[in-house]
């Protein structure tokens, strides 16, 4: 039985509806062993029979069969699979990929084969010191002359060790002595027990072989042996052919991505400043959640529950509690807490100290006929943290705890600390018993300084001097708020939620306000601030994405050549569609390098400048932030490559050979 065979092969090309046959019932033979020459002029049906026979050709009639199994051209993954394992080609043109020097070239082949990686590359090498190549190894396609390119071209045909070789014109290009040349090392393959199938419209080509078939308009007009074809010798392969694995597909696209990295830097840059934005305003928003909770945890005691009249009745959120409050302000009356409402708060677990205590919203100071108004005074309780007095104690039996900024202005910058020991006025408006407007003033001695800096003034005594104070002006002694100790900081939440639960009269009585709820409606803010910002820097991305689809598209443009040979010698749609998206996704991950580089450099330009207004590190990137931006990149370029690496697989290899 012959080795492959053709039966009543016809083909046809169509110009809207007229048909032009090119092939009219071709019926050949061919065994292992025979330099194969098929002559005829140009446009007789050579080059469309070559690509039948090489599985590049699905469309047509007839019966391919090799090794006793018919070959179905309607089923690509046959077609890739035969072409990979069975067939390699030498053109006219080499076909070789420019970006790749020739031992890259020949590793295109044996990349998909069963061979290690040192394997692999020792093969190449041998293959190309047997084409007369040892001494340019290096050396890319466009280096070479005409002789040299095709022997780099016949080194890749022979690389996985394929049965058939298919040669369309391989001497069409070439002078005397490299064609002599290039013919020797045919019929030496063919001597190995191969079928070189060669076509051609010389004469001097054909006489060279073992045998001639004639073809005249896509007939067989002539088959004539010149001599006998060279014995088989029955061997068995070395190693075998496979898929081309995802390895070698990042590989080769890494070999383009770096032939090109200067052409495709713009890209890398504009999508890098996006990512560096987007980077950026994220780690800004995390120093400004961290400033805060640092400005308010330097004040606060993490441990402690702020606990306020609910006027509202109904359960609330921090900040709906907080809306209802500010409802009542003109009304401080709806505002106080009983006393039998506060014993209820000593009888919560988790509890070690209930503190009643008095809020005012205005104030007044003076002290040696200069007067300071002030918002916010306060008596003292476990609430405050322990560093809060940062000169002086805490404020004992009619004392007083002063902001330092409050201090200044009631003396200077510079003499301020000698207000320590001194005796003030303090005037404040509150209401009495039936809710009439009542002015409570008393004198206080200065103990302690304060400095709450941004966050704003900290001034205070302490509840038992605040109560005689108020009785002296027969105003009411209810507190307007309770500070709740709790034992640790891990049930901080659950005696918060025990007092929210508090009823009376089937009403919600009460509302609790931890440090937590302050850093989470803050954080929440400066997180929507973030979003906003790294949305606004976000549009870049968009544009960067449209660049890197032109990129792609244009690569596909340019390497429809490529695309068609990497066809030929076996690579599945898959692969191409994975080497386009690979090339891009390189795009996105070195972008996400650059973006990384300027955004820490930025970020500690900005730490120094910041550092020196509000002493802390105002822009914090994370790991998460990296993170999140690294996969941005990369779904970002993956996503823009879908449509060029998808429009690349679905090219007709016959058509991606052809182009220029």
């Amino acid at each position: 039985m012959a080795f492959l065979e053709l039966h009543d092969i016809h083909k046809s090309y169509y110009l809207g509806k007229e048909e032009f046959p090119v092939l009219n019932g071709i019926n050949l033979n061919f065994e292992l062993g025979e330099f194969v020459s098929i002559l005829g002029e140009s446009g007789g049906g050579k080059s469309t029979l070559m690509n039948i026979i090489g599985g590049l050709d699905r469309n047509f009639e007839g019966q391919v069969i090799f090794n006793d199994q018919k070959l179905d051209h309607k089923k690509e993954k046959q077609l890739d699979n035969y072409r990979r394992g069975t067939i390699g080609y030498i053109y006219q043109s080499y076909n070789l990929i420019s970006h790749l020097n020739i031992v890259d070239n020949v590793l295109v082949s044996l990349n998909m084969t069963t061979l290690s990686g040192s394997e692999r590359k020792k093969r190449a090498i041998d293959l190309l010191k047997q084409v007369g190549l040892g001494e340019h190894l290096k050396k890319h396609p466009n280096q070479l002359s005409g002789g040299q390119k095709q022997r780099v071209a016949i080194a890749r045909a022979l690389a996985s060790d394929p049965q058939i070789i298919i040669a369309d014109e391989p001497t069409g290009a070439l002078d005397s002595k490299n064609t002599a040349e290039v013919l020797e090392i045919l019929s030496g393959i063919a001597a190995q027990g191969k079928l070189v199938i060669a076509v051609t419209h010389s004469e001097e080509v054909a006489d060279h072989g073992t045998r001639i078939v004639h073809l005249v308009d896509g007939k067989i007009d002539g088959d004539t042996r010149i001599k006998e074809a060279y014995p088989v010798v029955d061997e068995k392969p070395a190693f075998k052919p496979k898929v081309l694995s995802a390895t070698a597909s990042y590989r080769n696209a890494f070999q383009h991505l770096s032939f090109n990295f200067w052409r495709n830097s713009l890209i890398m840059l504009g999508t890098a400043i996006g990512l560096f934005a987007v980077l950026l305003f994220s780690g800004l928003g995390n120093g400004v959640s961290a400033y805060i909770q640092n400005q308010i945890t330097s004040m606060v005691n993490p441990q402690s529950v702020t606990v306020l009249k609910n006027p509202s009745g109904k359960k609330s959120s921090m900040t709906k509690l907080q809306q209802s409050i500010s409802q009542y302000a003109s009304n401080p009356e709806k505002l106080l807490i009983k006393d039998s409402q506060v014993k209820k708060l000593k009888n919560i677990k988790n509890v070690d100290e209930v503190e009643p205590g008095y809020q005012f919203s205005t104030f007044t100071l003076a002290y040696n006929k200069k007067t300071q108004n002030g918002s916010g005074f306060q008596t003292w309780t476990k609430a405050y943290a322990s560093d809060t007095v940062k000169t002086g104690h805490k404020p004992g039996k009619n004392e007083i705890v002063i902001d330092k900024s409050q201090a200044i202005a009631l003396t200077s910058d510079k003499t301020y600390k000698k207000l320590l020991g001194k005796t003030i006025k303090l005037s404040l408006p509150w209401i009495d018993a039936h809710n009439n407007p009542v002015q409570v003033t008393a004198k206080l001695k200065v103990v302690g300084f304060a400095n709450g800096g941004q966050s704003g003034s900290i001034t205070g005594t302490n509840y038992a001097t605040m109560k005689n104070i108020l009785e002296k002006a027969k105003a009411t002694t209810e507190a307007n708020f309770v500070s709740v100790n709790a034992d640790n900081s891990d049930v901080v939440k659950k005696v918060a939620k025990q007092v929210n639960n508090i009823k009376e009269n089937g009403k919600y009585v009460l509302g609790a306000i931890t440090v937590g709820d302050i850093l989470d409606t803050v954080n929440q803010y400066v997180l929507v601030a973030s979003i906003i910002l790294a949305s606004i820097a976000g549009i870049s991305l968009i544009v960067s994405a449209l660049m890197i689809i032109v990129t792609m598209y244009m690569s596909v443009s340019e390497r429809t050549k490529e695309i068609g040979i990497l066809r030929a010698l076996g690579e599945r749609r898959k692969d191409i569609r994975r080497l386009f998206t690979a090339e891009s996704v390189f795009i996105g991950l070195f972008s996400a390098a650059l973006s990384l580089i300027l955004a820490y450099g930025a970020s500690i330009l900005l730490n120094q400048v910041l550092y020196k207004i509000v002493k802390f590190n105002m822009v914090q990137i994370t790991w998460g932030n990296v993170l999140f931006t690294v996969i941005i990149a990369i779904v970002i370029s993956f996503i823009a490559a879908l449509l060029p690496a998808r429009r690349a697989s679905r090219l007709n290899p016959i058509d991606a050979l052809s182009a220029d």
